[in-house]
């Protein structure tokens, strides 16, 4: 480890950070500073802060350790966050999301709701949801950052874990929403380069683009027994149509994901933060772009690593880390890659993780401070003070979480979260844009019914996680209450978000609809 050039380069990116981080917090006068940014985010900080923001650790270093076990299936997931994420979130619902919010002088999602619906209970209702489910996904994209800082530091878990946090709260709770903006577009830049650099080195250490591939199609055969009868037909092949790993694949990875982007809070509130639908369309080819290349390349090169592991070791990528996937894409870039590259490609790494988790602190603590004690404890006289104290509460119960969660979680932690936003919020979301039936009834009932049925699925019905947490077991005396193939293998956003959008017409039909 060459410990100057290292200690050279961190100091300089984190002197660049705390400077754009000072000037959030100069450019923070009013609480609407704090939350949205007084509406004035420039189109292409908007995108990349987009990217960098829906672009985190978990994609990363999670779904890269899972394309290294599974294959290249995962970039279809690439094509629904471009086609969904972007294309469709950003003309369907960022133009209309952000007329809205000027109208309703909203400041965050469950504000949003809350007002498009004339109900504050949604509002605090939303703020209680997105805060009890977020940290789940929070903990996982610190883990993601800790296992890369680990792996190339030489250093323990747990101090990883605790130094990274450390540093995005020190820009969070000072700067605002100004202060995540400036440094995701700055984060998302060196992400962009460094996966360019990184796919090309990949191809160059593997012989060439052709090579490369041919050589992981001629591995098909050196799957191992227990993937294959799951499914697994190769790293360049789909898995088996109907088998268990094509139902997670299809239905908790891209499904699951791609479509949960849609009701992703700290996504939508960046709809907000722009002057006029021209910013946001000018914003469309950047994001669009960006989110191509680094997820596009994250896959590919998850999925390659297996042939740089058998030409080095002789063993698949899952084997070369233990069966711990989320430690593949780390020991890979350590192992593979110039030494230079693996510092530069750290910060890729942190900066990933920190351009997340600094929106998903942000929103945690608006949520629970701005959207709920605020509204319990009727006081908006200084909800920037009740949010800091609140993103400060949030920043360390997902570092708590993340010491409690098992190897091999971030990418199923983060498909866990995507699920119940979906579920909980899409019906009311694009019901308040798009039909004028939509009323606060129907609403209020869809977002919990969405998020009810989300974990009675993750606690009764999903055989991965009902097993994991056993309460099912104590209970009924069996691991999962549906034991009839294949409904325990599919992902509970399947049954929830059905279940929620029906609620939401049914009840408003029923009910005297309210109007705008």
């Amino acid at each position: 480890m060459n410990t100057f050039l290292l200690g050279l380069i961190v100091i300089i990116y984190f002197l660049i950070i705390s400077y754009l981080g000072f000037l959030g917090f100069k450019g923070t006068k009013s609480s609407k500073d704090y939350l949205i940014g007084s509406r004035e985010i420039h189109p292409f900080i908007m995108a990349m802060s987009y990217g960098a923001t829906f672009v985190s650790t978990s994609a990363i270093i999670g779904f890269g350790g899972v394309a290294g076990m599974f294959g290249m299936g995962l970039l279809w997931l690439t094509f629904l966050n471009i086609f969904i994420g972007v294309f469709i979130a950003f003309i369907f619902f960022g133009k209309r999301t952000r007329k809205l919010s000027v109208t309703l002088d909203a400041h965050t999602f469950p504000d949003f709701l809350g007002k498009r619906y004339k109900n504050e209970n949604i509002q605090k209702a939303s703020g209680l949801i997105i805060f009890l489910s977020m940290p789940l996904y929070a903990a996982v994209v610190l883990i993601g950052g800790a296992r890369f800082i680990e792996e190339v530091l030489l250093i323990d878990f747990d101090i990883a874990l605790i130094f990274f946090s450390l540093i995005i709260a020190a820009y969070v709770i000072t700067g605002g929403i100004k202060g995540v903006m400036y440094t995701d577009a700055l984060q998302g830049v060196i992400m962009f380069i460094g996966m360019i650099f990184l796919l090309s080195a990949t191809y160059i250490k593997l012989g060439g683009v052709t090579a490369a591939h041919e050589a992981l199609s001629s591995m098909a055969g050196l799957v191992p027994q227990n993937l294959q009868d799951i499914g697994h037909q190769g790293w360049t092949m789909m898995p088996r149509t109907g088998s268990p790993y094509w139902w997670t694949l299809v239905t908790s990875i891209i499904i699951g994901v791609g479509i949960g982007v849609l009701a992703q809070p700290q996504l939508i509130v960046r709809f907000m933060m722009v002057k006029s639908d021209r910013e946001l369309n000018r914003a469309i080819l950047s994001g669009g772009v960006f989110i191509l290349v680094v997820t596009g390349v994250t896959y590919i090169v998850g999925a390659l690593s297996n042939v740089y592991f058998f030409n080095e070791s002789g063993k698949i990528a899952v084997d070369a880390v233990n069966g711990n996937v989320d430690k593949l894409i780390p020991t890979y870039i350590n192992q593979a890659m110039p030494a230079w590259f693996v510092y530069i490609f750290m910060l890729c790494l942190i900066s990933a993780g920190m351009s997340t988790l600094s929106s998903q602190f942000h929103v945690m603590g608006t949520s629970i401070g701005y959207d709920f004690i605020s509204k319990i404890k009727k006081d908006q006289s200084n909800p920037v003070r009740t949010t800091r104290i609140a993103i400060s509460f949030s920043i360390v119960l997902a570092v708590i979480i993340g010491y409690m969660l098992p190897g091999g979680i971030i990418a199923r932690g983060t498909a866990i979260f995507f699920g119940i936003c979906a579920a909980a919020f899409m019906p009311a979301y694009i019901g308040g844009l798009y039909w004028k039936k939509a009323n606060s009834q129907g609403a209020v009932w869809s977002i919990i019914v969405g998020f009810a049925a989300s974990i009675f699925c993750l606690f009764f019905l999903h055989q991965k996680e009902a097993t994991a947490l056993g309460l099912c077991q104590a209970l009924f005396n069996k691991e999962m209450l549906v034991t009839q193939y294949p409904w325990f293998l599919i992902d509970p956003i399947i049954f929830a978000l059905p279940v929620s959008t029906l609620t939401l017409i049914v009840v408003s039909l029923i009910k005297s609809p309210k109007s705008l």
